[in-house]
């Protein structure tokens, strides 16, 4: 819930200059499944599409101000950005400008704070003309 709160204030400062994007994967953790004790959620792994809907919409009560799509059940996204189970990336214009480490323990939304207040102060340097 920690990295949720984080990442929550990290939309809340920066949602007038990015778009957030959650795309909602297979389940890291399902109930049924590898079980982990400090989910806050009870989800079953996901058999079909509706299940993934249905899940995701859970999620989205926890991140009401991003955006959230669905991977296909073929994981296709997860596959291609190596998204197991949490990652942040930072796309401009079809090129990663930034890729955190792999979840859980390269996930580290501090990391991309930083690069996003990187960003923004270079925005902010004056240009000179040449």
């Amino acid at each position: 819930m920690a990295r949720m709160s984080a990442f929550q204030r990290l939309v809340t400062k920066y949602q007038r200059d990015v778009d957030f994007l959650i795309i909602y994967i297979e389940e890291a953790h399902p109930s049924d499944g590898w079980v982990t004790t400090d989910s806050p959620y009870s989800i079953p792994q996901h058999r079909s599409l509706e299940d993934r809907v249905s899940a995701a919409e859970v999620l989205q009560q926890g991140a009401p101000s991003c955006s959230l799509v669905l991977d296909t059940m073929a994981n296709s996204s997860s596959s291609a950005y190596g998204a197991y189970f949490e990652r942040l990336y930072v796309v401009q214009n079809g090129t990663i400008m930034y890729q955190g480490g792999r979840g859980p323990d390269g996930y580290q939304v501090s990391e991309l704070r930083t690069w996003l207040e990187r960003y923004d102060a270079h925005r902010a340097e004056p240009r000179v003309a040449g």
